[in-house]
């Protein structure tokens, strides 16, 4: 199965669980490169709406060659689409799924970035051809899934208010995201940034050799929460990576924190 490197700690774990044997894939500045998949490959488990953790958007190219490789392998595509809700910059990109005439993709969604994330509520659209083996697979998994919490969200979306919401959400996170960025730009030339088209988090990548631990630690002393990327890949990583998240906090308080972030570069 291939997977991409770096990639979200909790899909690699879930998969490992199964049984899958992982194949590693670079991940660019725009996504995975579809002619690097392995030839021994059946399943490929891809971000392409915000790549996590990098935050690298696959452009369409990319997202055709996906495709046209999934049809000539007789391959599956799993697409997460965790935040792609959240695009600042130019027109959105279709999904995958929606790109999709052989049904080979299963997309997956949740509301637990768009709402709260203790809102623990997915869903899954998948090909025709799947339907009965996932419902299968859902009732030997998990017989009980809240019934209200369900009918609530339901409404939520019919009323139109869910829609609303998303676009207060979007413009309230495009405010701190341009916040954050200028205060980088004034300030913290030493990093370059990957991510900030999309989602609610981006990636410092440091221009000289530098310590994710020594970062952490410098920032955690002067009251700044960051992460490191380093934990995310499945091979050794090239360079240290710092995860910047901005959508709980508002401006004075992202103008400060990357002031303080300065001093520990």
């Amino acid at each position: 199965m291939g997977i991409e490197d770096p990639s979200y700690q909790g899909t690699t774990e879930v998969l490992r669980a199964a049984g899958a044997r992982l194949l590693p894939l670079t991940v660019d500045r725009e996504g995975i490169d579809p002619t690097q998949l392995p030839a021994n490959a059946r399943i490929v488990f891809v971000t392409p709406s915000h790549q996590y953790p990098s935050g690298a958007i696959l452009p369409l190219s990319r997202r055709l060659a996906l495709l046209d490789w999934a049809k000539r392998r007789n391959a599956v595509i799993v697409e997460d689409d965790y935040d792609g809700e959240f695009r600042y910059e130019g027109q959105p990109l279709e999904s995958l799924q929606g790109l999709d005439r052989e049904g080979r993709v299963i997309y997956i969604g949740t509301f637990s970035r768009t709402i709260f994330s203790a809102l623990r509520i997915g869903y899954l659209v998948v090909p025709k051809g799947l339907v009965t083996a996932f419902a299968a697979a859902k009732w030997l998994c998990d017989r009980h899934t809240a019934t209200l919490e369900q009918e609530t969200l339901a409404e939520f979306i019919a009323s139109g208010m869910y829609e609303r919401y998303l676009r207060k959400v979007r413009r309230e996170n495009a405010k701190r995201r341009e916040a954050l960025l200028e205060a980088i730009r004034s300030h913290l030339d030493r990093v370059e940034v990957t991510g900030d088209g999309a989602g609610a988090h981006i990636v410092l990548w440091p221009r000289r050799r530098v310590s994710e631990e020594t970062i952490i630690a410098g920032a955690a002393a002067r009251g700044v929460c960051v992460y490191g990327i380093s934990p995310y890949f499945l091979r050794k990583p090239r360079r240290a990576g710092i995860l910047v998240g901005y959508s709980r906090m508002n401006a004075t308080r992202i103008r400060e924190g990357i002031r303080r972030l300065v001093q520990v570069f």
